[in-house]
């Protein structure tokens, strides 16, 4: 019997679990958001991990005294990065506007970002996550992240603060 009702919960739960991993666009950036937002403490690096495709990067957009650079990592170097702060701070980092363009199995998404260090508190940053995305069979992974922050003299243009989302 217990066999049973574990199968029947299994099907039931089995596309709402896929659903997490990618089966649309909008649920591999929530993952993405979801998975690197959090309490003080280790996030869930192999999931974070399993939302990119082979060859992924992540690449902010770094201020210098010579103006701007890019700073590409792979996921695995991110999460090497990311995991010493996350071990200090709380970080919760929520989409509050998107733009997304398809073609074929190819999607490109504007996200704008918010960060916060408690849910509900005054933003300490805010952004925009450039993601290319690739699409695997009936699966959507991230091929890149590229993302700005807002600063004096970037501010986030308002076409981007509401969006098709």
């Amino acid at each position: 019997m217990r066999l049973m009702v574990l199968s029947i919960a299994l099907t039931i739960l089995s596309p709402i679990l896929r659903a997490a991993y990618g089966d649309s666009i909008d649920s591999v950036m929530k993952a993405v958001y979801d998975v690197i937002s959090g309490p003080v403490g280790t996030r869930d690096w192999a999931r974070f991990k399993s939302l990119f495709a082979d060859g992924a990067r992540l690449i902010p957009v770094r201020t210098t005294p010579q103006g701007t650079a890019p700073a590409p990592m792979t996921p695995d170097e991110y999460a090497t990065r990311a995991a010493a702060n996350f071990e200090k701070n709380a970080f919760y980092e929520s989409e509050v506007a998107r733009r997304t363009e398809t073609f074929g199995n190819i999607a490109h998404a504007f996200s704008t970002y918010e960060s916060r260090r408690a849910p509900g508190e005054k933003p300490f940053a805010r952004g925009i996550n450039s993601f290319q995305l690739v699409k695997l069979g009936d699966t959507w992974k991230v091929m890149t992240i590229f993302w700005d922050s807002e600063r004096p003299g970037n501010p986030i243009p308002e076409k981007y603060l509401s969006a098709d989302k």
